[in-house]
C-alpha cells in the first residue's frame, strides 16, 4: 500500500500543470461553497440577533394567559423562588423585566397609538444594550421620571427633548391611566416598528402609572447562544408552574422562524445547483487527466501491471487531488471568512431600504461557525471520492492495442 501511494504521489508532480488544475478545481469548490455557506448562516444569525437583541430576548417569562390575551390584567409578581429559579439555571446569563402595554400618546394637538414599556434601565441596557441606539438626548436612570421616544413617534407628534410627552391610558383593572412626563432621549433603531410605536420610561414610573403595584408583563431571559436554546427551555420549563409560563423567541416571533426556514430551503436548492457544477467540475478535470495518459497506461499495463494495481495507483491520485483541493480550499476560505465577518458588507439603495423596512441592519454578515468550514469540506471531498471511481473504471476496462494507439 505504501509502494502504491509512493508512486501515485510521484505521478501527480511529473505533470506539476495537470494536477495543479485539477486541486485549482476542488480548491474553488471549497471556497465558493464556504462563502456561500458563511453568508447564508451569517444572514440567518443576523435575523435571530436582531429579534433577541433589539427586543425579545431568547426566552420570556409571562403569565400563562399573557400571550394569547395581551392586558396588563394578565401580569404577575416576580417572588423569590421565581428569581432564585433564573439566577440558578445554568443556561441563563442576564435576565431583565418588563411592564409592557399600551397607551395613547399625545402633545398639544398630535396623539398616536403607542407601546409603553416599563424597564430596568441598566438590566435592560445589559440585555438589549438599549442605550446605544439614544440618537438624542440621555439615557434613563434608575428611578427617573422621564421618558425616551422612538425617533418617528418623536417626530410625528412634534417633542423634542426636553419637551413634555402626554399618556393616556388604562391601567390595572380598569383604573384610569394618565400622566405627564419631561422626554429624556429620542432613540433611532434600525428597525421602523420601534421607532414608529415605543415609550420607554423607568419600570417604578410605570408601575404607578398603570396601578399594577410590582406586577410585572415579562422577564426577558438571555442564554450563551442559540444553540442553548432548546436545552434552555427544557430546563425551565421542568422548574416552572402555572401561573408562569416560558416562550422562546421563535414562539413569540413565529414569522422570523418561518423565514428562514422558507430561505433555507431556497439555498438548499441554490447549494445543490453549486455542488453539482463543482462536481462536474472535478470531473471534467479528472476526465481529462486520464484520456491525456491513455497511452501511458496503455503501456504500463502491457509490460506486466496488473490491471487492479494500475486502478488502485489511479484512485489514489484522485483522494491525494481531493485532499490537497479541499486543505487548501479550507485555508484560503479562512481568511476570506474572517475578513468578512469582521468587516460585513454594508448594503446601499434598495437592498438596504428592504432590511429597514423588515427591522434588519442594512448590513451583509458572514457566520465563522465550524460547520460552515468542515461541512463543505466533507461534502466536496465526498465528491472527489465519487468522482475518483471514474478513473478505476477506466483502468479495468483499458483495452491495450487502443491505448497503445492513442
Amino acid at each position: 500500500m505504501n509502494s502504491n501511494l509512493k508512486l501515485a504521489w510521484r505521478n501527480l508532480w511529473r505533470n506539476r500543470g495537470r494536477t495543479l488544475i485539477t486541486v485549482a478545481s476542488v480548491f474553488f469548490g471549497v471556497l465558493l461553497s464556504t462563502v456561500m455557506s458563511s453568508m447564508q448562516e451569517g444572514s440567518y444569525s443576523s435575523m435571530i440577533d436582531n429579534v433577541v437583541r433589539f427586543y425579545s430576548g431568547y426566552m420570556q417569562i409571562h403569565h400563562e394567559n399573557y400571550w394569547e390575551d395581551k392586558t396588563i390584567n394578565n401580569t404577575f409578581v416576580v417572588n423569590d423562588s421565581l428569581l432564585e429559579i433564573i439566577q440558578n439555571d445554568p443556561y441563563i446569563t442576564n435576565y431583565t423585566p418588563r411592564l409592557e402595554t399600551f397607551a395613547l400618546a399625545s402633545s398639544e394637538d398630535k396623539t398616536r397609538g403607542s407601546m409603553v414599556i416599563g424597564i430596568d434601565p441598566e438590566r435592560e441596557n445589559s440585555v438589549t444594550q438599549l442605550k446605544k441606539w439614544i440618537n438624542k438626548g440621555e439615557y434613563l436612570k434608575l428611578r427617573d421620571d422621564g421618558v425616551l421616544l422612538g425617533y418617528d413617534l418623536a417626530k410625528y407628534i412634534d417633542l423634542d427633548v426636553g419637551d413634555t410627552l402626554v399618556l393616556v391610558g388604562q391601567g390595572y383593572h380598569g383604573i384610569s391611566a394618565f400622566g405627564k412626563y419631561p422626554v429624556r432621549g429620542i432613540l433611532k433603531f434600525a428597525s421602523p416598528d420601534l421607532n414608529r410605536q415605543t415609550v420607554y420610561m423607568e419600570l417604578s414610573n410605570a408601575q404607578r402609572l398603570y396601578g399594577t403595584g410590582n406586577r410585572l408583563t415579562a422577564m426577558v431571559l438571555m442564554i450563551e447562544s442559540q444553540d442553548m436554546l432548546n436545552r434552555a427551555m427544557k430546563s425551565l420549563k421542568k422548574k416552572l408552574f402555572p401561573p408562569y409560563s416560558v416562550m422562546s423567541w421563535s414562539e413569540m416571533s413565529p414569522e422570523i422562524l418561518q423565514l428562514i426556514e422558507g430561505d433555507r430551503a431556497g439555498a438548499a436548492m441554490t447549494k445543490g445547483i453549486l455542488y453539482l457544477l463543482v462536481g462536474f467540475g472535478i470531473f471534467g478535470t479528472v476526465m481529462m487527466m486520464v484520456l491525456e495518459r491513455r497511452r501511458e497506461l496503455g503501456v504500463l499495463v502491457a509490460i506486466g501491471m496488473q490491471k487492479g494495481k494500475l486502478a488502485l495507483i489511479l484512485f489514489y491520485e484522485t483522494i491525494l487531488i481531493g485532499l490537497i483541493g479541499v486543505l487548501a480550499g479550507f485555508a484560503g476560505s479562512v481568511p476570506v471568512i474572517a475578513y468578512f465577518f469582521n468587516h460585513p458588507i454594508v448594503l446601499s439603495g434598495s437592498a438596504a431600504e428592504t432590511m429597514i423596512q423588515m427591522g434588519l441592519e442594512p448590513l451583509m454578515y458572514f457566520s465563522w461557525a465550524p460547520e460552515v468550514f468542515y461541512v463543505q469540506v466533507i461534502t466536496v471531498f465526498a465528491m472527489t471520492v465519487v468522482v475518483a471511481f471514474y478513473p478505476v473504471s477506466k483502468a479495468f476496462g483499458l483495452k491495450v492495442h487502443e491505448a497503445l494507439r492513442a
